[in-house]
């Protein structure tokens, strides 16, 4: 009978033990006041881990976290940094390093953005100064060996949705995009000159809203280009007065007028290189422009983004007198 009694009471012990322990896995916890950020370095000791987050108040104890790793052997912990903003057991949070759960910002890059619209996205996230990219963005080393002619990096910051982390810096930021585009370029198999290319999709991508019609804007400037036609590109006059800082969210007579090379009411042919980052149909649209004698086009007002084509410039007077609303 006394060896029973030992039983009973060493499973009663056992039982109350694990009772506790269950209890302190699952509890949450926070012992910080506001989010904080933890780097797990590629190499970090599970033992190493698991003191780092007590230390930041993340668990109660190192032990809370070693035992939540021994009990669940098969799992690798990730490495990567992580943002704790919340009471969470240990067990939640051996969880979120095995899943490799780990901190990003997601920046969503849409066509047609340029490098002041990327670097005002980026300070917002909390990533860097829109300035410091923008001035990042203005060295073309980056594709110099596909564009020497490139003024900037304008055009070859590919759209589209990036993860960056805490670390990532404007130069970062720049050779990721543009090898996105490189990679997207190599793509599309062709010897065309890559900086007219782009510059033409640039324009492209900025008047053309509809995927449809991007082929028949890309003919039109082509048609204008190959007879010595100003492209009298809205989108370029206001690229112009962006650049020189003095836009004011509508195109001005003195926009128009402006010397800058950027602005094609004034200057014959392409400006000086892309107004824009342009995407995979625009640059598509750019190669293949649509089989079409259009010189002109307008928008219609009812809000679908299209356009009325015209050949003449009667035509086109007549679809603008027809369309457009309001003083003049």
């Amino acid at each position: 009978m006394r060896v029973v009694r030992i039983l009973g009471a060493a499973a009663l012990a056992l039982a109350l033990l694990a009772g506790y322990v269950a209890f302190r896995l699952n509890r949450p916890y926070r012992g910080f006041t506001s989010g904080v950020f933890i780097n797990f370095p590629r190499g970090t000791s599970a033992g190493e881990i698991a003191q780092m987050l007590a230390q930041h108040g993340v668990v109660r104890s190192r032990w809370d976290f070693l035992v939540a790793r021994a009990l669940q052997r098969g799992r690798t912990l990730q490495a990567g940094e992580y943002r704790f903003d919340r009471a969470a057991s240990p067990l939640e949070v051996f969880g979120r390093i095995a899943r490799g759960d780990i901190f990003y910002y997601e920046l969503v890059v849409p066509e047609g953005w340029n490098i002041f619209d990327i670097g005002a996205a980026a300070e917002h996230l909390g990533l860097f100064p829109s300035a410091n990219f923008v001035a990042a963005a203005r060295d073309p080393s980056l594709i110099r060996d596909l564009d020497p002619h490139a003024p900037t990096l304008e055009g070859y910051l590919f759209p589209n949705t990036y993860r960056l982390n805490r670390q990532t810096t404007p130069a970062r930021l720049c050779r990721i995009m543009t090898d996105k585009f490189r990679s997207v370029w190599q793509g599309l198999k062709t010897t065309a000159n890559m900086h007219d290319t782009v510059t033409l999709a640039s324009l492209v991508e900025k008047e053309g809203k509809l995927a449809e019609e991007r082929p028949l804007i890309a003919a039109v400037f082509e048609n204008r280009l190959r007879i010595g036609m100003k492209l009298d590109c809205d989108p370029t006059t206001i690229y112009a007065a962006v650049l020189e800082g003095r836009y004011r969210g509508t195109i001005y007579r003195s926009d128009l007028e402006s010397d800058n090379p950027y602005n094609t009411y004034r200057h014959m042919g392409l400006p000086p290189g892309p107004i824009a980052n342009p995407g995979l149909a625009a640059l598509r649209a750019a190669l293949q422009p649509a089989d079409s004698e259009a010189l002109y086009f307008v928008l219609r007002p009812d809000g679908s983004g299209g356009h009325e084509f015209s050949r003449t410039i009667a035509a086109h007077q007549a679809a603008t007198a027809r369309y457009r609303r309001g003083p003049q």
